[in-house]
C-alpha cells in the first residue's frame, strides 16, 4: 500500500509520520509531525472505554481527524512546500 502513496517518500525520519485514516471504506493519508500522533494516542488513552472505545472516544477521534483535515494542504507535485 505505501508504495503507491507519494507522501511516504517525503517523510523526514524521526520527526514525521504518515497518518492513515480509514473512513467509510476510503483512506485519507496525512504527513504530520510525530507529535500529532502522540496527541492522538493521548486522547485515545484518556477517553477509551470498553471494547470499542465508547461514544466519547469516537467523538474525540472524529474531532481529531476533522482538525487534521482542516489544517491539511494538498500535495503539490515535485515539491514539499
Amino acid at each position: 500500500m505505501l508504495g503507491s502513496i507519494p507522501l511516504a517518500d517525503m517523510l523526514q525520519p524521526d520527526v514525521e509520520a504518515l497518518l492513515v485514516h480509514r473512513e467509510q471504506g476510503r483512506y485519507h493519508c496525512f504527513l504530520v509531525p510525530i507529535d500529532v500522533c502522540y496527541q492522538l494516542v493521548g486522547r485515545m488513552r484518556l477517553h477509551w472505554q470498553g471494547f470499542d472505545g465508547g461514544a466519547v472516544a469516537r467523538g474525540e477521534l472524529e474531532g481529531f481527524f476533522a482538525e487534521v483535515t482542516r489544517r491539511a494542504r494538498p500535495l503539490k507535485e515535485g515539491s514539499r512546500s
